[in-house]
C-alpha cells in the first residue's frame, strides 16, 4: 500500500493535513445520473492507499464515498472515519445565502458523515435551476451573492460541519473579494491546472494569501469525450521526458504539479493506473526537465461539467 505525503490547509482546528493525492469521482455518466462510480471500486482505492476522496452534489457520488467509507471500516481497511479527507462542494444552485446550510445538511446525509473535511463553492455563479439538467439554459445562470453564500460558508464552519470551506474555479479577482470581507478565508481553491495550463499567477497569489490549490484535470481529462482533451497526454516535451526518465507522461505531469506544491485531484478507476498515478514520489524532476516544461504554449480548457463553457475571467482563474 503505498503512503501519501500530505500538505497542510487552515481549518476550524488550525492548520491540519490533507493528502495531497485526491481521487476524484466525477464522471460523465455521474453527472448525467446513468452510472455511477461502485463503492467497490472506491474500496480498492483505499486497500491501494488513497486517503482522500473528492466529490461534489452535482457528481452525484457522495453516497458511493459515504458507502465506500463504511465498507472500509468494517473490513478493518482503516480504524475510523478520521483517516479519510472528503471534499465535496456546493453546487450552483444552492449558491444562495439561505441555501447553503441545508445544501451541506443534504451533502452530509448522502456521504453518512457528521462532518466534511472540505466544503467548497463549485463555481462563482448561481443557477436558477431546481433540478440539475444539462445542458444548461444561458437564461438560467446568474451573478452569485458571493458576500452572503461566504457567510453561508463560514456559518457551516462555525457550527462543525465543515473543518474547511473554500472556493473551486475562482479567479485572483474573485478570491480578492472573498478576502475583503472574510472572517474566515477560503482554504483551498480547485481549478483546471496541467502543464498546458499551469496558473502561474493564480498559483503564486494564492500561495501568498495561504491558500493551497488544488489541481482538476491534471491530465486534461483525458478520454472524457464532452470536455476531455489529448493535449496534456500528447505534448512532446512530456513524452521525451517520460521516455527519458523511464516513466508515463501521466507520472511526469502529476509529479511536476506536485513539485507546484498543489493538491492533485486525480481520476481513473483502472486499477493500474489508480497504481501508476501513485507512483510519483521518491524521484523528481530536474532543473531542465522543468525550464522545459516552464516553456510549455498555455492553452486553457475551461467548462462547466461539459455543458456550458465559462471563459470569462470572472468565473475561472
Amino acid at each position: 500500500m503505498a503512503t501519501i505525503p500530505e500538505t497542510m490547509i487552515s481549518s476550524s482546528q488550525g492548520t491540519r493535513p490533507v493528502p495531497v493525492i485526491a481521487l476524484g469521482t466525477a464522471t460523465e455518466s455521474s453527472i448525467a445520473g446513468i452510472k455511477i462510480v461502485a463503492p467497490s471500486t472506491l474500496v480498492e482505492a483505499i486497500k491501494m492507499g488513497y486517503r482522500h476522496f473528492d466529490t461534489a452534489a452535482v457528481y452525484q457520488t457522495e453516497k458511493s464515498v459515504g458507502e465506500a467509507i463504511a465498507e472500509a471500516l468494517r473490513l478493518g481497511l482503516i480504524k475510523s472515519r478520521s483517516e479519510i479527507f472528503i471534499t465535496t462542494k456546493l453546487w450552483c444552485n444552492s449558491a444562495d445565502r439561505h441555501l447553503v446550510l441545508p445544501a451541506i445538511k443534504q451533502s452530509l446525509e448522502n456521504l453518512g458523515v457528521d462532518y466534511i473535511d472540505l466544503y467548497l463553492i463549485h463555481f462563482p455563479l448561481k443557477l436558477i435551476q431546481e433540478e440539475i439538467k444539462f445542458p444548461i439554459p444561458s437564461e438560467c445562470v446568474a451573478a452569485i451573492d458571493i458576500k452572503g453564500v461566504w457567510e453561508g460558508m463560514e456559518e457551516c464552519q462555525n457550527l462543525g460541519l465543515t473543518k474547511s470551506i473554500g472556493v473551486s474555479n475562482f479567479s485572483v479577482k474573485r478570491i480578492k473579494e472573498i478576502l475583503s470581507f472574510a472572517k474566515i478565508p477560503p482554504a483551498v481553491n480547485q481549478v483546471e491546472m496541467n502543464p498546458l495550463w499551469q496558473q502561474k499567477t493564480l498559483n503564486a497569489f494564492c500561495k501568498a494569501n495561504g491558500i493551497i490549490i488544488t489541481a482538476y484535470s491534471p491530465l486534461g481529462a483525458v478520454g472524457n469525450s464532452s470536455w476531455g482533451h489529448n493535449r496534456v497526454m500528447e505534448c512532446d516535451v512530456l513524452q521525451e521526458i517520460a521516455q527519458s526518465k523511464g516513466k508515463t507522461v501521466a507520472q511526469i505531469s502529476l509529479r511536476w504539479l506536485y513539485e507546484q506544491g498543489v493538491i492533485i485531484a486525480i481520476k481513473s478507476f483502472n486499477t493500474e493506473r489508480m497504481k501508476q498515478n501513485l507512483d510519483i514520489f521518491g524521484w523528481s524532476l530536474n532543473e531542465e526537465e522543468l525550464n522545459n516544461i516552464d516553456q510549455i504554449p498555455q492553452y486553457r480548457h475551461a467548462y462547466l461539467n461539459g455543458a456550458l463553457l465559462v471563459e470569462h475571467n470572472d468565473y475561472i482563474g
